[in-house]
């Protein structure tokens, strides 16, 4: 942590670099290589319409094509009734024969009364028989066989598909729930039963169907106001531009108006308890102590009491009194950071494309998202349809217990326990490739981190040394290099990408590990061993803790890599004793900092929000007749003010890097020069009159 020696030939950014972590570089490109080969493998075994279309009884997905499912794309369930028994929940599968048809029934029918009268009525024959097993036409088989062969359903209830499933009609009619008009139905098994049990089975259904409709006004409102959320948008994003731009002439005055006006209100707090307190002199019962009164669930009743304003009229004090003395003892390092803030504006006014670096960063995250999501549907849905025996009698013991379909009929299965089928389950399989689908989950997740992290650290990079480049110019503008970002973008790539994949791999190793607690938390929720329980918390504390410090640590190493090329932990270690022996200054300019672009971000969001509520609830007549009509006004109300503070955020970013890489030149220009003709500073002559060093190189013009 020795302060560095003094290097005559220093003259911002190195450009005579090599490359560093090129071992990391190498595992880096072959690790991405291997996810290119896992996103193909997975996509020649996955088939997402798995998910998207519902899987019959054999196995064969409704609407597949060069199938007797191909023009039947909804799925029919016998029984629906089976449907609400608990084995739904471990297997996920109703414990029914399942069926692809091309519509669902319409009307109440049993397949008792249809078979009783097939002779004389044949269209309804003909009609019940859609929703038996294809190719079923045998009206005088035994009632008893056929229910227990599953042929056909014992009932057919009027019904409409939802999510490509036939679930019953309901409605409500004068607050009573009813399928078709109809209240009780007859179940095909001899019972009448009441529509209640049907809306157990098919439970939370409406719901989803009210969601759904929810969801379609919603699309609706986007569809007709698109126009007018990225206008708000474009504003915000000028809000931004303009608020950067001003901050190197307001930077100081918003922060002092801020300051004064905290301790403004905290002293008129002070006044106001004591007011109360001298206002409760002689009334009676306010001199009790809370001791006395004991804990009372009603708060206005310690108001009552004068010790409560005393007590509150102390903390107020005290902190009133912090807050002077530290600006008192920290008013110059205050003045040195809200003088780089003002530096920091004045480096995006030379290099304005930084601001729109962002956009590089987020195409290159997006596309992560994309290849990670399209993976993991495909990895998902990779495998091979697992068929399990599915018995009516309960007692029978190869329930659930995997067959095979082909030669399930030439079994003792089906002599055991009669009515047995050998019915489509889940996809899975038994191949090794199948086996591993976890761990290649698992592989997706790690390096779509990795991945996302090193996105990120490149963006820091290549921010960091175009600013570093604008502070080591020594004349400035005029000694900044053409194309700074461009340039630095290219340093970045071509040396660092090791250094970089290296800091993202060490933060992608800890979130993947965040992430397997999070998801153990989640599965321990049910139980009551609050010793677990306790440990992962501590544990999730832990790593929460330790991201935060390695996102710091890392950030700073990155600037370091671009002023100085060096490998990754030799550039952490230095960055980290530089801030070590700059403690204060470090914790100044970073609460200055967060507050200013915080204060930037609200007012932002706040102005562009209060602008959209206006023109959505046409109180601005010069706009009234533009504004569309919406079901929602709220819909592109919320998205124009999260929108804002996104673009705002995505600006921001780039003032809080640059500020943090000024602060790091700014510290080593300290170390390293003394201001001397032989040792010139390269701070500008604002911070260097703040430092109060006498001699100033001639600055020439």
């Amino acid at each position: 942590g020795e302060p560095r020696k003094f290097d005559p030939k220093f003259r911002g950014p190195i450009h005579n670099r090599h490359c560093t972590d090129v071992i990391c570089c190498v595992i880096f490109i072959v690790v991405i290589l291997g996810y290119i080969a896992l996103g193909v493998v997975a996509w020649v075994h996955g088939d997402p319409r798995k998910v998207i279309y519902p899987t019959d009884s054999y196995g064969q997905f409704c609407g597949q094509k060069n199938t007797l499912n191909k023009n039947k794309t909804i799925l029919f369930y016998f029984n629906i009734l089976k449907c609400a028994s608990p084995v739904v929940l471990i297997n996920l599968q109703c414990p029914t024969t399942q069926l692809c048809v091309s519509k669902c029934p319409d009307r109440f029918a049993t397949y008792i009364d249809v078979q009783a009268s097939y002779r004389y009525k044949p269209d309804q024959w003909n009609y019940f028989r859609q929703f038996c097993k294809p190719g079923f036409n045998n009206p005088r088989k035994s009632v008893a066989q056929v229910l227990r062969d599953e042929d056909c359903p014992s009932m057919i209830i009027p019904s409409r598909p939802f999510l490509k499933r036939c679930f019953p009609d309901f409605s409500t009619k004068n607050g009573v729930l009813t399928v078709a008009n109809q209240t009780t139905f007859k179940d095909g098994r001899g019972k009448t039963r009441n529509v209640t049990d049907l809306r157990e089975a098919a439970n939370g259904i409406n719901n989803v169907l009210d969601a759904r409709s929810v969801g379609m006004k919603i699309f609706e409102d986007y569809a007709i106001s698109w126009y007018w959320i990225l206008i708000g948008l474009f504003i915000a994003m000028m809000l931004s531009l303009l608020f950067l731009v001003l901050l190197r002439f307001t930077a100081g005055v918003l922060f002092w108006i801020f300051i004064f006006g905290v301790i403004g209100i905290i002293g008129y707090g002070i006044w106001h308890c004591y007011w109360e307190y001298d206002h409760l002199k002689g009334i009676p019962g306010s001199d009790l102590t809370v001791y006395d009164i004991g804990f009372q669930t009603d708060f206005k009743v310690y108001l009552q009491l004068r010790q409560t304003w005393l007590a509150f009229m102390i903390i107020l004090c005290g902190v009133e009194v912090i807050i002077i003395l530290m600006l008192i003892f920290l008013r110059n390092r205050i003045r040195i950071a809200i003088a780089l803030l003002k530096e920091g504006s004045r480096a995006i006014g030379y290099i304005m494309s930084t601001l729109f670096y962002p956009i590089v960063t987020f195409l290159l995250i997006a596309i992560c998202i994309s290849y990670w999501a399209v993976t993991a549907v495909f990895l998902a849905t990779s495998g091979e349809p697992v068929y399990k025996v599915m018995a009516n009698q309960t007692l029978c013991k190869y329930a659930n217990l995997t067959c095979d379909p082909e030669t399930f009929n030439a079994t003792n299965v089906t002599k055991l326990c009669p009515g047995a089928q050998c019915t489509f389950a889940f996809y899975g399989g038994e191949s090794l490739y199948h086996k591993y689908i976890f761990i290649f989950q698992l592989a997706n997740a790690f390096v779509f981190l990795w991945l996302v992290n090193f996105a990120i650290a490149l963006g820091q990079c290549t921010l960091a040394g175009a600013f570093a480049s604008y502070y080591w110019a020594y004349r400035k503008p005029a000694d900044i290099p053409l194309w700074p970002l461009f340039s630095s973008f290219g340093r970045a790539i071509r040396y660092h990408t090791g250094s970089l994949a290296f800091g993202a791999l060490i933060l992608a190793i800890v979130q993947l590990i965040r992430v397997i607690l999070e998801y153990l938390d989640h599965k321990l929720k049910g139980t009551q061993n609050s010793f677990t329980r306790f440990l992962l918390c501590c544990l999730k504390c832990c790593f929460w803790c330790l991201e935060k410090f390695l996102k710091f640590i890392n950030r700073n190493a990155y600037i370091m890599i671009a002023i100085y090329g060096k490998n990754f932990c030799t550039s952490a270690k230095e960055a980290f004793f530089l801030l070590m022996r700059n403690v204060v200054r470090v914790a100044v300019l970073d609460k200055v900092t967060d507050f200013l672009l915080f204060l930037g971000k609200i007012l932002v969001a706040g102005g562009v929000g209060v602008l959209a509520f206006f023109f959505f609830t046409q109180r601005i007549p010069v706009f009234a007749q533009e504004v569309p009509m919406l079901n929602y006004y709220w819909v592109p109300l919320l998205t124009v003010i999260i929108g804002s503070y996104l673009v705002a955020h995505g600006f921001f970013s780039v003032y809080a890097m640059c500020v943090d890489t000024l602060f790091l030149c700014f510290c080593e220009d300290l170390e390293r020069n003394d201001g001397s003709t032989a040792k010139p500073y390269f701070m500008s002559a604002s911070l260097h009159r703040i430092l109060g060093k006498k001699k100033l190189s001639p600055k020439k013009a």
